[in-house]
């Protein structure tokens, strides 16, 4: 998801311009929200198109309820039959007729649908949940950072470690410690980052997404 700052930054360049954010899969073959004509929000991806159910589950299947966040699961003709021979991904990924997108959401009183992160980059420190995004959205908001990625290290005593990678603009002189004291400002103790290390640019995947293979992998040294 595009963070509401960087929206807002997009429409502040460009007179004119109007951000409306969608979402979708490849598994969906296309569209599975997106912003309806009459009203847009910024933060949010929409609405479910036509033919698109969602509803959000919490880890034992269970419907959750306005505002809380859990998986994302859709049905509808859209939808994939399958894996192309992969009956045991199939499995997993479709259950009781809803198809498992593996990213984390909510719903709110409208509808509207907001898209929080993918499950497999969920931080679990000392028992509480941590989102990359959640902690990317503040470094994002200092005025000298670029670009951010938030993984997690492993560590023996709150189970992973909030570890941060920013870009900064060119001649900034932030430090690591300063950003580590903005943060803290601006999310909660059992969420900011205890480390921040400051690199020249962030890794990407060959589709333009945050690369947290490679950056975990720079971790283990």
């Amino acid at each position: 998801p595009l963070a509401v700052e960087v929206a807002q930054e997009l429409e502040r360049r460009i007179p004119g311009l109007e951000v409306r954010e969608g979402y979708g899969c490849t598994e969906t073959t296309a569209l599975i929200a997106a912003q309806p004509p009459e009203e847009r929000r910024l933060g949010s991806v929409g609405k479910p198109v036509g033919g698109i159910e969602i509803r959000v589950t919490g880890p034992d299947g269970e419907e959750l309820k306005t505002g809380e966040d859990g998986e994302i699961c859709v049905r509808g003709p859209l939808v994939m039959s399958g894996y192309w021979n992969s009956p045991d991904a199939t499995a997993q990924a479709i259950r009781d007729g809803w198809f498992h997108t593996g990213d984390v959401g909510h719903l709110d009183e409208d509808g509207y649908l907001y898209v929080v992160d993918r499950i497999k980059d969920l931080i679990i420190r000392n028992g509480f949940n941590v989102y990359p995004r959640d902690v990317e959205d503040v470094l994002l908001a200092h005025p000298d950072v670029t670009a951010a990625a938030v993984v997690g290290r492993p560590d023996p005593k709150v189970g992973e470690e909030v570890v941060a990678f920013v870009s900064v603009a060119p001649g900034s002189t932030v430090t690591p410690e300063a950003l580590v004291e903005f943060t803290k400002e601006h999310i909660s103790k059992a969420k900011y980052p205890r480390e921040v290390r400051i690199v020249d640019a962030i890794p990407l995947t060959s589709v333009l997404k945050t690369d947290r293979k490679a950056l975990r992998a720079q971790l283990r040294g």
